[in-house]
């Protein structure tokens, strides 16, 4: 019903980015510029975007360096670790996956987040 004024996305395809409470800080549903641009804020969200954008780059630029560092240094540098997934070799494939690795539904049962980086 409706469906050419929701792009005709499905109801599941529609409700796929809603709010949910008590969730990581870093869940994508809680980016600002995401949540401006579906408020109709167009301006304010692609101000909140590049924003975004360019703490990301701050942040790799940053890992860069210190990667560089350790090298000169002869130190090894381990880099971004993902919290809740690590990557394996999939026994079957062959092909390198991402296997969830524990530690997220017990952070959101506690409300305890203090490993999660500020992303946003």
């Amino acid at each position: 019903e409706n469906a050419e004024n929701m792009y005709f996305f499905s109801d599941l395809a529609l409700t796929l980015n809603e709010p949910e409470e008590r969730v990581a800080p870093t869940d994508s549903r809680l980016r600002p510029d995401q949540r401006l641009m579906e408020s109709g804020r167009w301006d304010e969200a692609n101000v909140e975007k590049q924003r975004l954008e360019e703490k990301q780059r701050a942040v790799r630029r940053r890992r860069e360096a210190e990667a560089v560092e350790a090298l000169e240094e002869g130190k090894d540098y381990e880099g971004y670790i993902p919290l809740w997934f690590e990557r394996k070799v999939d026994p079957m494939t062959g092909e390198l996956i991402c296997v969830y690795k524990g530690g997220y539904w017990e952070a959101k049962d506690k409300q305890d987040w203090s490993i999660c980086p500020d992303i946003f």
